[in-house]
């Protein structure tokens, strides 16, 4: 799978990150490291939306800011994960295509929980519809 990650800053746990996806065999590229957190966000989510990368994960101190920056790109769903049930929930009922992630909590062992998670699980049927609505109107009305 093609993964975008971006972050503001370079960490030990962005490292680790990388790295977890690399030795999942996946293909990562980094962008926005240095830069400010709503760049990383755009970033990442220009890349997923226009299908240059199949996921994005998105990372500063808190998560919030990437997650917001990302998702005010059409076509991007971010969803700031604490844990691993949360990021398969994010997959399932709302078909995330950004995780994010802060990194003031995060570890590295939880961090490769939380992107096994994401990266393992598919959107329920049942879930198609409302994302469908919500895509095709900007609203889920």
């Amino acid at each position: 799978m093609r993964i975008v990650l971006g972050s503001d800053e370079e960490t030990a746990v962005v490292d680790s990150l990388v790295a977890h996806l690399e030795t999942l065999g996946h293909e990562v590229t980094r962008v926005g490291i240095g830069a400010e957190w709503p760049e990383v966000g755009q970033l990442v989510a220009g890349a997923v939306a226009s299908s240059a990368a199949d996921r994005g994960v998105v990372c500063c101190y808190t998560g919030t800011g990437v997650a917001i920056a990302a998702n005010k790109v059409p076509g991007v769903r971010a969803a700031l994960c604490t844990d691993a049930a949360t990021a398969a929930g994010a997959r399932r009922w709302n078909d995330a295509n950004v995780l994010a992630l802060g990194l003031r909590l995060l570890s590295p062992v939880v961090g490769g929980e939380i992107l096994d998670a994401f990266l393992t699980s598919d959107p329920d049927d049942d879930a198609v519809e409302a994302v469908r609505r919500l895509e095709s109107s900007g609203s889920p009305a």
